[in-house]
Order: C-alpha cells, then sequence, then structure tokens
C-alpha cells in the first residue's frame, strides 16, 4: 500500500490524470452491474432514491466543513432545475430500467445521449452541423436496431420494452441536462453542485416510488442490496465523479470522453462474467457500430469548436 501511494506521489498531473480516466472508464462500468443487482430485491427507484440522499449528504457536510457557503437563490433554483433532468428522471429512471434490462443495454442506451443532443439541438435551437455528424447519427442508430432487434422480435423478455422506454427516456433528460449545463455555466463548485443536486432529488424520487408503490419496507433490504447502494455511493457517486472532474481537467476532450466509449463494453463484460448476461453476435456488432457512430458524433461536435 505505501509503495502504491509513494508512486502515485511521484506521478506527474497528466499521468494521474489517465489514471483517473481509466478509473472513470471501468468503475461507472461496474456501476450498471451493481445497479442490476441492486434491484434484484429492491425496486429501482428506491435505490436510486437511497444512494443520492447518503450520497449528497456527503458530498454537501465535506464541502460545509471546509467553508463553502449556502446557495443562493438563485443558484437553488438552477440546482433544482437540474437535478429534475440529471438525477430525479435520468438517475431515477435508468435505476429502474434495469430490472427489465440488461446492465449491458442500460450503459449502451445511456451512451446514446450525444446522439439525443445533437438532434434536440437542431430541432428546438435550429443548430446547424456537418456531414460526419449526420454519418455518426444514422451510424449510431444503426447499431441500436441491431442490438434491439434480437430481443426485440426473439428473445423478448417480461417487462423488455417498458425498461428500453424508461432507459431512454432517462438518457433524453440527461441530454436536456447537459444542454442546460453548457448554454449557462455553473456558478457553484461542481462537487459541491453535485452532492446538492443528490440531496434535492432524493425526496422527489422517494415521492414518486411511493406514490407508484415502488417500495419496499427497509427492514427487508437484503444485504446484498446495502452492499451494492454502498458500492455506487462510495465508487459511483464519490469516488469516480472526482476521478472525472480531475480527469476533465487536464486531458483534452477527445481524450477525457473515451469513458463513455469503455462504460457499455465493461458492463456488458461484468454483467456477463457476473451476472451470466448473455452476449450474442446481434449484441457485440450493434454495440461496436452504435459506440463508432457515437464516436463519429463526438468527434464532429468537437471539429465544430
Amino acid at each position: 500500500m505505501f509503495r502504491l501511494f509513494f508512486k502515485y506521489h511521484f506521478m506527474t498531473i497528466k499521468q494521474k490524470a489517465y489514471l483517473a480516466l481509466s478509473a472513470t472508464s471501468v468503475i461507472w462500468g461496474t456501476t450498471w452491474v451493481a445497479s442490476k443487482i441492486a434491484v434484484e430485491h429492491v425496486p429501482g427507484l428506491q435505490v436510486s432514491a437511497i444512494r443520492q440522499l447518503i450520497a449528497g449528504l456527503m458530498y454537501i457536510v465535506f464541502f460545509k466543513i471546509k467553508g463553502e457557503p449556502w446557495p443562493t437563490f438563485q443558484q437553488f433554483k438552477r440546482l433544482l432545475l437540474l437535478a429534475f433532468f440529471m438525477l430525479i428522471i435520468a438517475n431515477g429512471f435508468a435505476s429502474w430500467s434495469i430490472a427489465f434490462i440488461s446492465s449491458g443495454l442500460a450503459a449502451l442506451i445511456a451512451t446514446l445521449y450525444p446522439l439525443s443532443v445533437v438532434i434536440i439541438e437542431m430541432v428546438f435551437y435550429k443548430a446547424k452541423y456537418n456531414w460526419l455528424t449526420f454519418i455518426g447519427l444514422l451510424t449510431g442508430l444503426l447499431g441500436v436496431g441491431v442490438v434491439f432487434y434480437e430481443n426485440a422480435f426473439h428473445q423478448q423478455t417480461e417487462g423488455y420494452v417498458f425498461g428500453v422506454v424508461l432507459g431512454i427516456i432517462a438518457m433524453i433528460s440527461w441530454s436536456i441536462g447537459n444542454i442546460l449545463v453548457a448554454k449557462e455555466p455553473e456558478t457553484l463548485n461542481p462537487y459541491y453542485s453535485m452532492g446538492w443536486q443528490m440531496l434535492i432529488s432524493a425526496p422527489f424520487i422517494f415521492l414518486f416510488a411511493y406514490s407508484t408503490n415502488n417500495v419496499i419496507s427497509f427492514e427487508n433490504i437484503p444485504t446484498q442490496t446495502w452492499v451494492s447502494i454502498g458500492y455506487l455511493v462510495l465508487f459511483g457517486s464519490c469516488f469516480t465523479f472526482v476521478c472525472f472532474i480531475y480527469s476533465l481537467k487536464h486531458l483534452p476532450p477527445a481524450i477525457s470522453s473515451l469513458y463513455a466509449y469503455i462504460n457499455p463494453v465493461i458492463a456488458m463484460i461484468t454483467g456477463g462474467i457476473l451476472l451470466n448476461e448473455e452476449l450474442t453476435m446481434y449484441i457485440v456488432v450493434g454495440s461496436i457500430v452504435t459506440i463508432f457512430g457515437v464516436y463519429l458524433v463526438n468527434r464532429s461536435l468537437k471539429k465544430a469548436i
């Protein structure tokens, strides 16, 4: 342990950034599998609410101890808006969806958000893109069609369509949140802001879970779910988010965005090993085509900047 700490201490900033990117790619990929394990016995909405409540409190307590001021009324209104799109809908519905679809498919749907951003901006903001963007869009949609083909027409499981719809709604909501962030940069410390968004979202997700009867009594939550939630909080919501922000600050955008292409691959491999989730040729080929389409869209957007 001391040797590892010693090596890390003498790393350059760029080396640490690459290490942070690697951690982001791998751990965020495995959180889809952890979520799948968590929702085996507990409704996904309840899992999401518990996760956001614990992680949000941890962030806010930490930053209040460091002396961060309370958000202003204007900042709080913006936090509420971002929490609605990025955590209440995006994270809440994604956690709900994973009970009906595989962790790999859920991760793949989430990866599509750059395509959704492009479509939303073209429709509502009249944004114009180049030919590479449209090739990427068509390639990504073709890949998704290949992935969905086998399940939709051959091996459809109970609740599959509902799970896919939830995943798509979550992905679109995440896209809207990203557009809002891009249009009006955050004035708070990004870590502190995320903590508030998590804390704000928790009671709303709890309320929605209770109103739709997606809850069980806390004493009936099994140990494996609590362990999974602990992993999601400590690694998915805290450690990895810190790594993600660090890599964004110290690596070129084209490099720091690579985690988005690695996440679904990690989720599929981990899901196959730990949960025996099926990996067919349709899923493998479709996923590769989809990720390549998302890559083309991201590349075209970076060229346009």
